[in-house]
């Protein structure tokens, strides 16, 4: 126990110093933490370090994929669906394909070996795209990046059980897809429920201690029940983090909100740092395993690079019209803004109201009763949103610079290595297909991520937005926020209502924050001018309410 004890105070040590040193020294603590492993796996007094991949894949990364969907903004997400679904659904497809195709001729395994194999090596990491976000790129692309490697995984993961199935019995193509559309289908609605729950419990549970602790216990609430049913359990855990990130503002105290930023924040750092270290400790044992049974390191070796740069070229040829579709759909802006002031037109002469959505038909025809005034609020509310979508299009346009980081920045870890260990014992060359999956992700990190800073230097992308732009929004912001704030007094004012000073200041913070909620879900400010203002308005009342 004491041996323990100390080396998981070694690995805290070593998790903070990695983060500290990382900005001064110019390296990603992600590989610092790799090497720091290796380093510690070669020391002879290192015992050897062996973990259950199931520790990861349902200890671990439900809670990472929970606490990264909490924070992506969901309006950012649904402007982004269509790369993000791209990204992590369809190119993990081609990509399993194509490599099993690969591994199927270059080391001769069956289909499913093959493709099992390719599935392991075609999801990007949720952990290492961290690196990417925060080299200051534009928005947009850490949305796809995060996006996308918190979808992927799930994606791979089903494909491999269906491979790893595939070689045990005789499958066809169409029970596969029925049990991956299920498997994905059941998550999400266990997620959203295991989302809502978690909003409306903690909403009724005002001790900020005991609120943060129940948190813990979200991602495994949705991630336990989906994994019992054959669904996927991280999509489960993201879901439900979407969910409650969304709602979060609206239903949950600033003290609530705050004091779970920064334990997630502290979790995160320790999580994503013991998943690097377990790496490099790892990498030399998985070595020495290959090398007793006679597979060779060096075939391992040229195989796995081989791979990863076939990943990385399947990866440009997908993200490629990608890029270009978004062109195209940005320079049809200007047509949809003409449609758009048109329906606003119509909607303004009550005589001619403009073309409902399915959506909106279908409201109609299960609540006739409904009153106008709100169908109009509606439509309203829509053709307002797809006007801010448009701007948002067009001043945040992707480029080939921002395509090039896309393609670069899908690093292979931490998932890929978890779920290579889990390959049954009767695996053909078991061991060598784990050192493949070892050397495309160590490779991967060092090699992409240690170099994405020097790429963006290089290729200099658009950041987004200028600091003129920047300033701008938040002047226009704050005018709205300060004519919240006169009318809320004005309201206060003609009631019959007595509230002291604080009462009145926290009623005028309490109408700005839905100000800032109804311009969230409109789109009409970026999400970082909005969870900045947000932030302010949290930490005033916190303030007054202490």
């Amino acid at each position: 126990m004491e041996q323990i004890l100390i080396l998981g105070v070694l690995a805290l040590l070593g998790i903070a110093a990695s983060h500290a040193l990382s900005p001064r020294v110019g390296i990603a603590a992600p590989l610092l933490l790799v090497a720091l492993g290796v380093l510690a796996s070669v020391v002879p007094a290192m015992p050897e370090v062996e973990v259950d991949p199931e520790i990861i894949l349902a200890g671990v990364l439900p809670p990472l994929l929970y606490a990264a969907a909490v924070q992506i903004p969901a309006t950012d997400f649904r402007r982004e669906l269509r790369s993000i679904s791209g990204l992590s659904l369809a190119l993990v497809l081609i990509s399993t394909a194509l490599l099993g195709v690969f591994f199927h001729w270059i080391l001769g395994l069956s289909w499913p070996w093959a493709l099992a194999l390719g599935a392991l090596v075609s999801p990007t990491d949720p952990v290492a795209t961290a690196i990417i976000k925060r080299l200051g790129v534009n928005p947009r692309v850490t949305t796809v990046l995060e996006g996308e490697s918190m979808l992927n995984d799930a994606v791979a993961l089903v494909l491999l059980r269906a491979a790893v199935a595939a070689s045990a019995a005789s499958v066809t193509f169409w029970s596969v897809s029925g049990v991956f559309v299920m498997a994905l289908t059941v998550a999400v609605i266990i997620g959203w429920a295991v989302g809502r729950l978690n909003l409306w419990v903690r909403s009724h549970v005002k001790d900020t201690t005991v609120n943060t602790v129940i948190t813990f216990t979200v991602p495994f609430i949705a991630s336990i029940p989906a994994e019992a049913m054959g669904a996927s359990g991280l999509v489960a855990a993201v879901v439900a983090g979407l969910v409650t990130g969304n709602g979060a503002a609206r239903v949950l105290s600033p003290q609530h909100r705050v004091a779970d930023r920064q334990t997630w924040h502290a979790l995160e750092l320790v999580l994503e740092g013991a998943v690097y270290l377990i790496l490099g400790l790892e990498l030399i044992g998985v070595i020495e395993d290959v090398q007793a049974n006679h597979q060779g390191v060096g075939r391992a070796a040229w195989i796995a690079l081989a791979a990863l740069v076939l990943s990385l070229v399947i990866r440009a040829g997908f993200v490629a019209p990608l890029m270009a579709g978004l062109r195209r759909s940005a320079a049809t802006v200007d047509r949809r803004q003409e449609r758009i002031a048109a329906d606003q037109a119509q909607l303004a002469d009550l005589s001619t109201p403009p073309p409902l959505t399915p959506l909106e038909r279908l409201s109609i025809r299960l609540r006739p009763g409904r009153p106008e005034e709100e169908l109009h609020r509606r439509i309203h509310a829509r053709l307002v949103r797809a006007e801010a979508d448009a701007t948002y299009q067009v001043s945040s346009r992707l480029g080939w610079r921002d395509g090039t980081l896309i393609v670069w920045s899908g690093m292979r870890g931490v998932v890929t290595i978890a779920a290579a260990q889990t390959l049954p014992a009767d695996a053909p060359e078991r061991s060598l297909l784990i050192l493949i999956a070892f050397v495309v992700a160590v490779v991967s990190l060092g090699v992409q991520g240690g170099t994405a800073a020097t790429l963006v230097r290089f290729l200099k992308p658009d950041p987004g937005q200028t600091p003129q732009q920047r300033a701008q929004e938040r002047v226009e912001l704050q005018r709205m926020l300060g004519e919240a704030a006169d009318d809320a007094r004005d309201e206060l004012q003609a009631s019959a209502d007595e509230l002291d000073e604080i009462g009145e200041q926290l009623a005028v913070i309490h109408a700005q924050r839905e100000v800032l909620l109804e311009a969230r879900m409109v789109g009409s400010f970026t999400s970082a001018t909005l969870q900045s203002a947000m932030r302010e308005l949290d930490a005033d009342q916190i303030r007054l309410e202490l």
